[in-house]
C-alpha cells in the first residue's frame, strides 16, 4: 500500500500530467507506464551486464547498436535513461520522441509477439520539453524512494495506486495479489526447467514474474547454459491472458524487464469459447477474478457441462482442469464459498477435484490478506490433474498470519506462517499423525465425501476449550465491597487534609 512521501510524489507526478493538458486517467497511466519501462530497461541492462561479468555468461546489450534521431545517426546508449536525463530540455524531448519511443516499439523483432502487439501503438504524448523535464525529475524521485524503502514489490503497489485513480478499476472483481502470497504459492509448487506455466487471469503478470525469478535463482546453470532450455524460458514457458489491455501492456513490459524476452501475454476472455487451450500447461498459478456472475452466452459450453453456473470462481476451477495436461499442477486462490457452498454446482466442482483428480491441499488464509482492496476470506487450492482420481487424503493448513497486520494499514508484524506452510508442504510424510487441534493436519477422502465434499478447514479442525473457574458470586461481591470501603477511606482522608 502506498502511503506518505511516496504517495505524495506520485500525486505530484499526476499533477504534472494534468497541468500539461493530459487529463484522461488512462492516458496518464499509459505514459507513466511507458516511462517506467524506459527507466527499467536501463536498470535491467546494467544488471544483466554485471551478471554476465560475474557469472561468465554471454550478454549482448540492447543498446549496442546505432539509432537515428531526426537526421543524426547516434550510439543507442544515448537512449538510456541515465544518459538522456541530464540533457537540456529540448534535446531530451527530441531524443525521447524521435529515439526512445521508436526504439522500445522495435525491441522485439517478432511482430506477432505480445510485446509487439501492446507496444506497437505506443505514442509519446508529453506536450512540451519543460513538462518532460518535470516528469523525468519526478520519476527519479519516485524510484529513489522505492529503492530507499526496500519494500517488496513497491512497483506493483505504485501500479495499483495509479489504477485506483480510474473509477472503473476493479469492476470485474480483480485486485492485486500481495507479492509475498504470490512468492509463497510459487515456492509451494516449486516450478522446474521445462515447465509450461500459465496464469489465465494474469493482470500485471505477478505470478509469471515470480515463477521466472524462482527458476533463475534455483536453476541458473540448467536453464542459462542450455540453449534449448534458454530458448524455452524466453519464448515457450510463460503464458498469460487478460481482458484489460492496460494490464496486458504492463504485464508484457513487466515480464520483459524481468528478463523474459517473448512471453505469451494475450488478450483473451479465458472462460469464453475463444480460449481453446486444452491439455497444454504443466503448471497454473493464478488468482482469478471472483466477483458475482456472468452471462451463460459467453461461457465455453464444455465448462458448463461440468458445472452449470454463472459463478466465475467455479468456472475457473473447471477451466484449469481443462487447460492442464495430465500430471499438470495448479495452485489457485478461491473465495471461501467455493469450499463449502451448498449449491449443486459447488458440490459438482469439488467432487470433480476429489473423485476424478488428485486434490492435495487446502490452505485457508485470513480475511485481511487482501486489505485494503478487499476483505474477502480466501483459500489456496492445490491439485494435480489425473483424470482418474488419486485423492486419498487432503492436507489442510489454517493460516493465521502472513507477516502483516490484518487491517487496512497492513503494517509488518512478527507473526508469519508462510515459511512454516512451505516447509510442512514439502515434507508431507512428516505431517502424518498431527492432531486436528494443530495448524495443519490430514483429512481422509472418505470423511470429505461423507460431508458432502465440504473442504473448509474449520469443518475438520478441532477446537480445544479450556475450562476456567471463577469464584462464587458472594466472594466477588464481598471483594467489591472491600475495595469500595478502601476508596471511601481515601476520600475521607483527602477531606481532612483540605
Amino acid at each position: 500500500m502506498i502511503t506518505g512521501v511516496l504517495r505524495n510524489k506520485i500525486d505530484g507526478l499526476w499533477e504534472v500530467f494534468w497541468t500539461g493538458g493530459l487529463t484522461n486517467p488512462l492516458d496518464v497511466i499509459e505514459q507513466i507506464t511507458y516511462l517506467m519501462f524506459v527507466h527499467d530497461l536501463d536498470d535491467m541492462d546494467n544488471e544483466r551486464s554485471k551478471e554476465s561479468v560475474m557469472l561468465g555468461l554471454p550478454y549482448s546489450s540492447i543498446f549496442d547498436r546505432k539509432v537515428r534521431i531526426s537526421e543524426e545517426l547516434c550510439d543507442a546508449k544515448i537512449l538510456k535513461w541515465s544518459v538522456f536525463r541530464d540533457f537540456p530540455a529540448a534535446r531530451m524531448y527530441e531524443v525521447m520522441q524521435s529515439g526512445v519511443f521508436p526504439f522500445i516499439k522495435s525491441l522485439d523483432s517478432n511482430r506477432d509477439s505480445a510485446y509487439s502487439q501492446y507496444m506497437g501503438d505506443a505514442i509519446f504524448k508529453v506536450p512540451t520539453p519543460a513538462k518532460l523535464t518535470q516528469i523525468v525529475d519526478a520519476l527519479d524521485g519516485i524510484y529513489g524512494l522505492m529503492k530507499q524503502g526496500e519494500m517488496d514489490d513497491t512497483k506493483g503497489d505504485v501500479y495499483e495506486y495509479l489504477l485506483s485513480k480510474i473509477s472503473t478499476s476493479g469492476t470485474n472483481g480483480q485486485f492485486r495479489t500481495p507479492r509475498h502470497v504470490i512468492r509463497m504459492m510459487v515456492e509451494l509448487m516449486a516450478p522446474k526447467p521445462g515447465e509450461v506455466i500459465c496464469d489465465p487471469a494474469c493482470g500485471t503478470a505477478g505470478f509469471l514474474v515470480s515463477a521466472g525469478e524462482y527458476l533463475r535463482e534455483r536453476y541458473l546453470e540448467e536453464i542459462f547454459y542450455d540453449k534449448d532450455q534458454l530458448n524455452h524460458y524466453h519464448s515457450g514457458m510463460f503464458f498469460g491472458y487478460d481482458m484489460d489491455r492496460t494490464m496486458l501492456r504492463i504485464g508484457a513490459m513487466n515480464m520483459m524487464t524481468h528478463g523474459v524476452r517473448s512471453p505469451h501475454i494475450e488478450y483473451r476472455d479465458s472462460l469464453s469459447d475463444q480460449n481453446t487451450d486444452a491439455g497444454k500447461f504443466s503448471l497454473i498459478l493464478t488468482n482469478p477474478p471472483f466477483k458475482g456472475s456472468l452471462d451463460f452466452d459467453i461461457v465455453s459450453s464444455d465448462l458448463l457441462r461440468v458445472a452449470k453456473t454463472k459463478k466465475t470462481e467455479l468456472l475457473f476451477l473447471v477451466l484449469f482442469l481443462r487447460m492442464l495436461k495430465v500430471g499438470g499442477r495448479c495452485a489457485a486462490i478461491v473465495p471461501d464459498g467455493v469450499l463449502f457452498g451448498s449449491s449443486s454446482a459447488h458440490k459438482a466442482v469439488r467432487k470433480e477435484l476429489v473423485e476424478n483428480n488428485r486434490l492435495e491441499a487446502i490452505i485457508s488464509m485470513p480475511s485481511g490478506v487482501f486489505k485494503p482492496y478487499a476483505g474477502v476470506s480466501t483459500a489456496i487450492v492445490i491439485f494435480t490433474k489425473t483424470g482418474h482420481g488419486g485423492t486419498d487424503k487432503v492436507w489442510m493448513y489454517d493460516m493465521e498470519a502472513d507477516g502483516f497486520s490484518l487491517d487496512d494499514k497492513r503494517s509488518p508484524v512478527r507473526e508469519n506462517d508462510i515459511s512454516d506452510i512451505v516447509s510442512r508442504f514439502h515434507d508431507l510424510p512428516g505431517e502424518e499423525g498431527r492432531a486436528r487441534t494443530e495448524k495443519s493436519f490430514f483429512v481422509p477422502k472418505e470423511e470429505i465425501v461423507g460431508n458432502g465434499y465440504d473442504l473448509s478447514v474449520n469443518k475438520y479442525r478441532e477446537v480445544v476449550y479450556e475450562a476456567e473457574e471463577f469464584p462464587p458470586t458472594s466472594e466477588i461481591l464481598a471483594e467489591i465491597r472491600r475495595i469500595e470501603g478502601e476508596i471511601m477511606k481515601g476520600i475521607d482522608e483527602l477531606e481532612r487534609m483540605i
